[in-house]
């Protein structure tokens, strides 16, 4: 429990697991929404990024992965935070017109939204992001140039902001999954964007997100699956990172302040993707774990096949979960 007797419950989709729900574009939103009436409730940037949408809410905690696997380990503490300082970086590789479309979008958010956006810089270097899909069908890929990433984090850093958004270029990614915007598959760009991201939460233990540019800034103009639907009507992903970090509890070491792994209640996953740091440091604080079955992952990671004597709960639906909850 946290501040006056709230509830604080966990609700994550990993990323690039090609989940049911949570896998596309902000599609777990509506779930999470639900939820965060009933508790303060920690997400993972896939759980509510939408592209030029959000799913976030005044009681959620936006939290990357890295930090959320070092939360769950006892670490680190989150302390709730609110217009935090965000400072954003742009990969050298973003064509000029592409990067006057993120750097408009960045002003009309802090115009509309209030949000504190500190400063902005561009990598000395290009940093090179590669993705593709396994045979498996995971989204995974490299970075090529990674310190050119905390150059620039370093200087936005040091000139005060508390949030890092990170744009890098990427190349289209139509031709690693034809079938992403009918709602089927996994979304190829999700695994680097979590290297990318682990890599600036581990180095400086600061909140942080990324949104992929792409040169081809057109609005698409053909139907698509409503679970990508808002991936297709935005030339740029950065307002839906803008708004979560924003709101991201900052990190701490000191574990007497803040929000503590002790004080959360229960942990919402997919039905098969239960093999994470999340699930296992939960049981072992004998807080409630929840593999919600209709949410099924391209992982093949069940209780069944994990731990089949833990106190892990399946349960059919997020609805149905909600009501317990």
């Amino acid at each position: 429990m946290v501040y006056n007797g709230e509830k604080l419950g966990a609700f994550i989709v990993p990323t690039g697991v090609g989940a049911s729900i949570g896998g596309y574009a902000g599609d777990a939103s509506a779930y999470a929404r639900k939820f965060a009436q009933k508790s303060k409730l920690i997400v993972n940037p896939n759980v509510v990024n939408a592209g030029g949408l959000s799913g976030i809410t005044d009681n959620m905690l936006y939290v990357e992965g890295y930090t959320l696997d070092n939360f769950f380990k006892g670490k680190i503490n989150l302390v709730p935070s609110f217009n935090n300082k965000i400072g954003i970086i742009y990969d050298k590789s973003i064509p000029n017109d592409v990067l006057n479309i993120h750097i408009n979008t960045q002003n009309a958010i802090k115009t509309v939204y209030g949000i504190n956006i500190l400063d902005y810089a561009e990598t000395e270097e290009e940093v090179g992001v590669k993705f593709y899909l396994t045979d498996e069908g995971i989204s995974v890929g490299s970075v090529e140039n990674i310190l050119t990433v905390e150059n620039a984090c370093q200087k936005l850093t040091e000139a005060g902001c508390e949030a890092i958004a990170i744009v890098c270029m990427f190349d289209e990614p139509e031709a690693e999954n034809e079938q992403y915007l009918n709602g089927i598959g996994v979304d190829p760009v999700g695994g680097v964007e979590a290297i990318i991201s682990h890599d600036i939460s581990k180095e400086f233990k600061i909140p942080c997100a990324h949104s992929p540019a792409f040169a081809d800034y057109q609005i698409y103009p053909k139907l698509v699956n409503p679970k990508s639907a808002s991936e297709y009507i935005t030339p740029t992903f950065l307002p839906c990172i803008l708004l979560g970090l924003s709101q991201a509890p900052k990190i701490t070491t000191d574990l007497t302040a803040g929000i503590n792994i002790k004080d959360l209640d229960y942990l919402v996953m997919p039905y098969n993707s239960l093999g994470s740091a999340p699930v296992f440091e939960a049981l072992k604080h004998n807080i409630k774990v929840y593999a919600v079955k209709e949410n099924q992952t391209e992982l093949d990671v069940t209780k069944d096949k994990l731990l089949p004597k833990s106190n892990i709960i399946e349960i059919s639906t997020y609805r149905e979960l909600l009501d317990i909850i």
